[in-house]
């Protein structure tokens, strides 16, 4: 029985609201019930909330309260047992195709300074490479690159994979398991390299994604002046259409990271920063891996073969239907029809 309503409105009322807060920001993941101690805050502020609805069931007064309050108490006893049961049920279909788009779009501006980052090193890769032999001695890593222009290459890589082809043998059989697996942990180790550059405040990251782009350019500069540009197509689209994005997933992975060290704009303690953005990160880097370990299947399988053995067309075709179906399933996969987010639970 309560003998003095309105003190006890007035009292239990910041409870009330602290809790209604709570459980908005865990409904937007900017807060999880995995800390302890946070855990028990929203319990307790459940609890208390759930208690003043029953001491106020038996008064016949504010009904518009108490419905406030049964919606409160209902709203509180789904997140807090949701939250333990998806712990204990993760879906990976739902993930995939909800969860990993939904954490790219919600740090999507780190993704587009990984573009802009690559294609300013691409640029300036482009304008080095036009220098000649000193701008190749200058990126390239391996001296074969230097020393054979991209014409040599296509004319013997076409003879090669010509001879073979009449003689219905296979240059690469055997191998293509251990290329393609070596291609998948070192694109990986870029990968995660990138993010985990991102404790460095995010200069690391950025200097990963500006050199990749400086040898990106470097090579497709080469390529095309020296007339090559069907074959460029053909070997890169193939792999490259899934491999670079990731590689940029990476990159914004880093730049998350690094944002979340440093705090600008953000009144948080440093340790709610990463607790917020902890989510984004695994799903990010995990849908990163994912797309990379296709990318080395169809590099090993496929991008290695050329004309006359598969023609270039067929190549560019497969590339850029890959390319498209990656950014519609990274930009609109886990949207309702009126565009926004489904719920990722």
């Amino acid at each position: 029985m309560i003998a003095d309503l309105k003190t006890f409105i007035e009292r239990e009322r910041p409870h009330w609201k602290e809790l209604e807060r709570e459980l908005d920001r865990i409904r937007e993941r900017l807060a999880d019930l995995s800390d302890l101690k946070y855990a028990r805050h929203v319990l307790a502020l459940f609890q208390r909330t759930s208690s003043d609805l029953a001491r106020l069931q038996g008064s016949s007064a504010e009904p518009e309260l108490k419905a406030y309050l049964e919606n409160l108490v209902g709203s509180g006893y789904s997140e807090i047992h949701s939250a333990t049961r998806d712990r204990r049920n993760f879906r990976p279909w739902r993930w995939l195709v909800r969860t990993f788009p939904q954490a790219f779009r919600r740090q999507i501006w780190g993704f587009w300074i990984s573009l802009a980052l690559t294609i300013v090193g691409a640029l300036l890769g482009a304008i080095l490479i036009s220098k000649g032999v000193e701008g190749r001695e200058a990126i390239y890593p391996f001296p074969h690159l230097v020393n054979q222009t991209p014409s040599e290459r296509v004319a013997r890589e076409e003879r090669q994979q010509s001879r073979a082809h009449s003689e219905n043998r296979d240059d690469m059989e055997g191998s293509k398991t251990v290329f393609s697996a070596s291609l998948m942990r070192n694109n990986i180790s870029v990968t995660f390299r990138a993010m985990a550059l991102g404790m460095t405040w995010g200069i690391g990251t950025l200097i990963i994604l500006f050199y990749n782009g400086v040898i990106l350019g470097a090579v497709a500069f080469d390529y095309i002046a020296d007339g090559q540009t069907v074959f460029l197509l053909g070997w890169l689209l193939p792999h490259g259409s899934v491999e670079i994005p990731a590689i940029l997933l990476g990159g914004q992975a880093g730049l998350v990271l690094g944002r979340a060290l440093i705090g600008w704009g953000t009144p948080d303690s440093l340790r709610t920063r990463f607790r917020k953005v902890t989510p984004d990160l695994a799903t990010i880097a995990g849908g990163a891996a994912l797309i990379l370990v296709w990318a080395g299947i169809i590099e090993a399988f496929f991008s290695q073969y050329h004309e006359p053995i598969l023609p270039y067309w067929v190549k560019i075709l497969f590339g850029s239907a890959q390319l498209v179906a990656l950014a519609w399933f990274l930009f609109f996969s886990g949207k309702s029809k009126d565009g926004k987010d489904e719920s990722a639970s």
